[in-house]
């Protein structure tokens, strides 16, 4: 089978998991991609787990984002909504549902370890976005390594330095321990600092772990790819984020985060893991979940209408 990846170098290998890199891809070539094969695949993607979501259109409103329902709807009908209204379909671990993405995912993870010397992915999570022209994810940040893979459509994103004032330890520490919704506070003034990339069809980025970015798509339906996927290195500094957490707060300390498997970085890891078993710290973890705040109108493509109105 050909290579994804048209322009692998040594460069780009050394910086992989670490810097902003960008690459040409061939995913956008393949048949289960074209738009005809869209609606399929909604309608074979278990419904309970579709991610529906709506947004408003200032960049610092990140409350705007809301859940939306679409119990009911056929793919070809999302697919209408999506054209026509302002959505944001994502389907996480696909690999999981679809054997087809199962394939895939294996194919993408074997094409990184084999250019990437010592690189082992683990925890994956390949998952397909669907978003109507001019929808927007606001202001964020991953806890894995990410990925995205441009398929249809153009869209662009900006990434911003990891540091203060555009993010804090203490803010990157609740994303790892599940209790931010995946968006945070933003200031536009902050785009003078970011590094702004155009994404079309057969652009790949992938970034560092937890670097603040938000996306913006063109005036046309976009279709991307997002892998995510953890590496030893990027589970260690998860694993510290998540002890440094707990030392915040039952200590009140300022711990800094180690950027390898040190003395320190080894203990952290120790107590996270001990924390995870026997919810160690001032409260077991919590995930909030978004509530349904509106649900789709399959006689009227993108209209939304209020959760029991």
């Amino acid at each position: 089978m050909n290579a994804i990846v048209a322009d692998w170098t040594d460069a780009k290998a050394a910086a992989f998991g670490h810097e902003t890199l960008c690459f040409r891809h061939r995913l956008h070539e393949r048949p289960m991609f074209a738009e005809e094969g869209l609606a399929d695949i909604l309608d074979r993607y278990p419904r309970e787990r579709l991610g529906v979501f709506t947004m408003g259109e200032d960049l610092a409103d990140w409350h705007s984002w809301r859940r939306c329902e679409a119990e009911g709807l056929t793919g070809r009908e999302l697919m209408a909504a999506v054209c026509a209204g302002r959505l944001w379909l994502n389907l996480r671990n696909t690999e999981r549902h679809l054997p087809e993405f199962a394939a895939l995912c294996e194919e993408i993870a074997a094409e990184k370890e084999r250019h990437v010397a010592g690189l082992r992915t683990f925890r994956r999570d390949l998952g397909l976005l669907i978003s109507s022209p001019r929808a927007q994810v606001f202001y964020h940040l991953d806890v894995p390594l990410s990925s995205l893979w441009q398929l249809r459509g153009q869209k662009r994103i900006w990434f911003y330095p990891r540091a203060q004032p555009f993010v804090t330890n203490a803010q990157i520490e609740r994303f790892v321990r599940q209790e931010a919704e995946g968006q945070m506070p933003f200031e536009p003034d902050w785009d003078d600092a970011a590094r702004i990339i155009a994404l079309a069809p057969g652009d790949m980025v992938t970034w560092g772990q937890n670097v603040p970015h938000r996306v913006m798509n063109g005036d046309m339906v976009n279709v991307s790819l997002s892998m995510e996927f953890m590496t030893p290195a990027a589970a260690l500094r998860a694993n510290i984020l998540y002890a440094n957490a707990i030392l915040r707060r039952r200590l009140g300390m300022e711990p800094r985060v180690q950027s390898g498997p040190g003395p320190a970085a080894l203990a952290k890891l120790a107590l996270a893991r001990l924390a995870k078993t026997v919810r160690l710290g001032a409260r077991k973890a919590y995930k909030p979940i978004l509530p349904a705040s509106f649900r789709l109108d399959p006689a009227r493509p993108g209209v939304l209408l209020p959760v029991g109105g």
